[in-house]
C-alpha cells in the first residue's frame, strides 16, 4: 500500500546533545550575502598558482574605466593543522597592490577552542589599520574579543565584543557591544542578534541603538525543470554550449537595513540560479536604489577556466557599468 504517513519529521535532539556551535558573529548573514553578485567593472585578469599543498600565490590585474588600473600581489601560506575543508592553520595572507598598499592577515589556533587572528593594513608607507581578535568556540557557544586601533600615547581604542548562544538546535541568540575612545568622545553602542535556521531557509536579525539588519536566505527549488530543446534530425548535431539541461537550483534572500543617524533604509531582493550540467551559475539584485544588475559565470572544463560577465544599471542617476574577468586556476 505505500506509506501514507509520509517522510517522518527529524527528531529533536535528546537531552544532554550538544546543540552544535553557533559559528561566528561575522557570518551571522553569510548565506544570504553569497546570494548577491559582486559588483563589476572594467576588465580583470585573475591568475592561481598553487606552489605547495600549503602555499599558493594570485595575481590580479584590473583595467578599470572608473579609476586607475591596478594590480595585486596575494600570497597564502597555510599549515598542517586542517580542522575542515576550508579551515587550515595556521594560516598567514598577503596582499600588495602596485602602490605598495599592503593588507596582511595572521591566523593561529592557540588551542582547540581558541583561535586568534592579527590584521594589519597600509596605505603606501603609512598604517592604517592594526587589529588584533581572540575568539573561543565551545560546544554551544561563540564568544570572540577584538581590540582595534590601540593607541596608548593618544589614549584612543575600539574594543569589540561578540557573544552567541545556540538555544535550540536551530535558534541562536546573542549580542555585540563596541566600544570606542579617543580624546574628548567616548562611547558604548548595544547590539542584539538572533538567526533561526530551518530545513530550506534562515533568518537572522541584528537590532541596536545604530539601526537594524535583517536578512532571510531561502533554498527555494531543489530541482527546477527546463524544458528541454527542441528534437532535432538525427543529421543536426547538438550545440556544444551544454543548453541540454533539465535541473537547475535556485536560492533567494531578501535584506533589509535601515540606518537611523543616517535616517536611510535599503531594501535589496537576489537570487543564484545553478546549472550544474552547464557549469554555470547566475546571480541577480533588485534593490530600492533603483538599481539591477547580474553577474553569470560560466566554467569552461577540463581547463582550470572561469569567464564572468556582469552588468549593472542604476535607473535613478542613469549609471550603467560592466565588467568581464578572467579566472585561471
Amino acid at each position: 500500500m505505500g506509506n501514507v504517513l509520509g517522510p517522518a519529521a527529524p527528531r529533536a535532539p535528546r537531552r544532554g546533545e550538544p546543540l552544535g556551535s553557533p559559528g561566528s558573529f561575522d557570518e551571522l548573514h553569510r548565506q544570504c550575502k553569497e546570494i548577491f553578485p559582486q559588483q563589476m567593472e572594467g576588465v580583470k585578469l585573475i591568475v592561481t598558482k598553487t606552489l605547495s599543498s600549503h602555499f599558493q600565490v594570485t595575481h590580479t590585474v584590473h583595467m578599470s574605466t572608473l579609476g586607475p588600473s591596478s594590480y595585486h600581489f596575494n600570497a597564502t601560506f597555510v599549515g598542517d593543522r586542517q580542522l575542515g575543508p576550508t579551515e587550515a592553520f595556521p594560516m598567514l595572507v598577503g596582499d600588495m597592490d602596485n602602490s605598495g598598499s599592503l593588507n596582511a592577515q595572521v591566523l593561529h589556533l592557540v588551542a582547540e577552542r581558541i583561535r586568534t587572528k592579527a590584521v594589519f593594513q597600509t596605505h603606501q608607507a603609512k598604517f592604517v589599520t592594526w587589529q588584533f581578535d581572540g575568539e573561543y568556540r565551545g560546544d554551544d557557544c561563540t564568544a570572540t574579543l577584538t581590540l582595534g586601533n590601540p593607541d596608548l600615547l593618544g589614549e584612543s581604542v575600539i574594543l569589540v565584543a561578540h557573544f552567541l548562544q545556540s538555544i535550540t538546535s536551530r535558534l541562536v541568540l546573542g549580542g555585540e557591544m563596541v566600544y570606542h575612545r579617543r580624546p574628548g568622545e567616548e562611547g558604548a553602542i548595544l547590539t542584539l542578534a538572533g538567526k533561526y535556521t530551518a530545513l530550506k531557509w534562515v533568518a537572522t536579525l541584528n537590532v541596536g541603538y545604530g539601526g537594524a539588519h535583517a536578512s532571510y536566505y531561502h533554498r527555494a527549488n531543489e530541482q527546477v525543470s527546463v524544458p528541454p530543446m527542441r528534437p532535432r534530425p538525427p543529421c543536426v548535431p547538438v550545440p556544444p554550449w551544454g543548453l541540454t539541461f533539465s535541473a537547475a537550483q535556485v536560492q533567494v534572500g531578501v535584506e533589509l537595513e535601515a540606518n537611523t543617524r543616517l535616517q536611510d533604509t535599503t531594501f535589496a531582493f537576489g537570487y543564484q540560479l545553478n546549472l550544474p550540467q552547464a557549469n554555470m551559475v547566475f546571480r541577480g539584485l533588485l534593490d530600492s536604489n533603483w538599481s539591477v544588475g547580474g553577474v553569470l559565470e560560466k566554467k569552461l572544463p577540463p581547463l582550470p577556466v572561469t569567464l564572468a560577465l556582469g552588468a549593472f544599471l542604476n535607473h535613478w542617476k542613469n549609471r550603467f557599468h560592466c565588467g568581464f574577468s578572467v579566472i585561471v586556476g
